[in-house]
């Protein structure tokens, strides 16, 4: 067993194949009772030892997609888990779980840090607020909760990564799909300026939200309940079951394309707001203005991110002209090449969601005057038939053989030393802010191919970035009351 002194008391932790885990070590106070949709407050000190050998629950998580058998009655739902090498002084690796923040926790296996550690790194993840509790507009509370989870999370890092071997003056953080828009929009929060140096964007969710959109939303949420959504209707509500009305409202969204837009068109109920306080503007806006200069930046996407989704849906090779065309109408800021549906239909929402948000994240960077490097994944997953969304998360961690992303690997033999290779550049950047390939910029925008023979090339999307270069990714706004 392994013992370390945190700024709120002593914690017990265990040691595993000659990392030393921390799991389950509070950074905040439960969110519950009188702190109920309140800005994260610090943790209380203890008395003692604390064990620190199993993950804290997860916050309340949507169970419309099954989920729900993951939550557990258990208030402690802002807690940190820490692997840490031997050593002093290591640069440290924050990482940001993903889940369309509606989803998201750090218990996953395929979030397990031991490998990524083993490469000279410590490795921190953490739990915070998603849905309602995160991210709802709510009247009486501060907007992105959720947010300001991360940014305490991030403070708890700042000031206790010492005690396990970490410098807290080379942080990194790095996140995928809602980690990475989360990554994006810590880059543009005034609060969390100092408590990293670097980051990492995997696949940036684009979504953001106007206040009034994301007020719209909580009160069709808070509808289904009876409610208003203010603190003083809601903080009554039992976490679970308000999760279960958010449910109820993404189970029916499509019912309110009218007046929410492509949000309800992607089935996304929840994202960071805009509300000019917590979040002034949106990320790509903030990064033109030089807003994230001094950090510097990996950033990209896989080359198919939406096949995921088509699978999800059922619909590989059964996506029609009608669908492909709607596709066009609703995300697409202008005509795409001749392609057939399938293609088609995933171009564009590949684009919208992913891939453009990304690669106009690195455009920003650098013309704010900022370091960017860019990356696409390429390497085809055997089971997706394609680089599909979340096919990078095994890959960075090294976990290609545990947790739900292993079946896109499916036991590839090239996907070890893939990974490896994907290993090595992301702890590189965390060690001395070069991931080994060229710092992308307007002229040449070269880019890191990751597949089985690796490349530096222009940036391969060329059909894309056309269409998409003239587009402005601000917060999306409420169509219709």
């Amino acid at each position: 067993m392994t013992e370390v002194r945190a700024a709120a008391g002593k914690v017990r932790g265990t040691t595993e194949d000659g990392v030393a885990v921390f799991r389950g070590i509070p950074f905040a106070e439960p969110p519950v009772g009188g702190l109920r949709f309140a800005a994260p407050q610090r943790a209380k000190a203890w008395d003692g030892v604390r064990d620190a050998t199993r993950f804290g629950p997860p916050a309340p998580q949507a169970g419309f997609f099954g989920m729900d058998t993951l939550v557990e009655d258990d208030d402690n739902w802002l807690t940190v888990n820490v692997w840490s090498p031997p050593g002093t002084g290591l640069p440290v690796m924050v990482w940001i779980p993903g889940g369309a923040y509606i989803l998201g926790m750090s218990s996953l296996p395929e979030y397990d840090g031991a490998r990524l550690a083993r490469e000279g790194v410590v490795v921190v993840t953490f739990n915070y607020r998603v849905g309602i509790e995160g991210f709802a507009q709510i009247e009486g509370a501060p907007a992105n909760r959720g947010l300001l989870d991360q940014v305490a999370a991030l403070e708890w890092v700042r000031d206790n990564i010492d005690a396990f071997g970490g410098d807290p003056g080379r942080v990194t953080v790095f996140g995928q799909s809602a980690g990475g828009g989360s990554v994006a929009a810590l880059l543009a929060i005034p609060r969390a300026k100092g408590l990293f140096q670097r980051a990492i964007a995997q696949s940036v969710a684009g979504t953001f939200f106007t206040p009034e959109l994301a007020q719209d939303i909580a009160t069709a949420c808070a509808a289904e309940l009876g409610r208003k959504p203010t603190v003083a209707d809601l903080s009554t509500v039992d976490p679970n079951g308000l999760s279960g009305a958010g449910d109820a409202v993404t189970a029916k969204i499509s019912q309110f394309t009218d007046r929410w837009g492509r949000p309800a068109h992607r089935t996304i109920p929840f994202s960071p707001v805009v509300d000019g306080d917590v979040l002034p503007t949106a990320p790509w806006q903030a990064l033109r203005k030089g807003t994230a200069r001094d950090i510097d930046l990996i950033v990209g996407h896989t080359r198919d991110e939406q096949r995921l989704f088509t699978a999800i849906q059922g619909m590989v090779g059964e996506v029609t002209e009608e669908q492909a065309t709607a596709a066009l109408e609703i995300f697409a800021p202008g005509q795409y090449p001749d392609a057939g549906p399938e293609e088609l239909y995933e171009l564009v929402h590949g684009d919208w969601l992913f891939r453009m948000p990304s690669f106009h994240l690195a455009e920003a960077q650098v013309s704010g005057g900022g370091r960017a490097y860019l990356y696409e994944l390429t390497w085809s997953s055997p089971t997706m038939g394609g680089a599909c969304h979340g096919l990078d998360v095994p890959l960075v961690f090294g976990n290609i053989d545990k947790g739900q992303p292993a079946m896109l690997i499916n036991g590839a033999p090239e996907a070890e030393t893939l990974s490896a290779r994907m290993r090595a550049a992301w702890t590189a950047f965390a060690k001395n802010g070069d991931p080994g390939w060229p710092a992308y910029d307007a002229d040449k925008r070269l880019t890191q191919i990751f597949d089985v023979q690796s490349t530096v090339i222009p940036y391969p999307e060329e059909a894309s970035r056309l269409i998409w270069q003239d587009h402005t990714f601000a917060a999306l706004p409420l169509i219709s009351r």
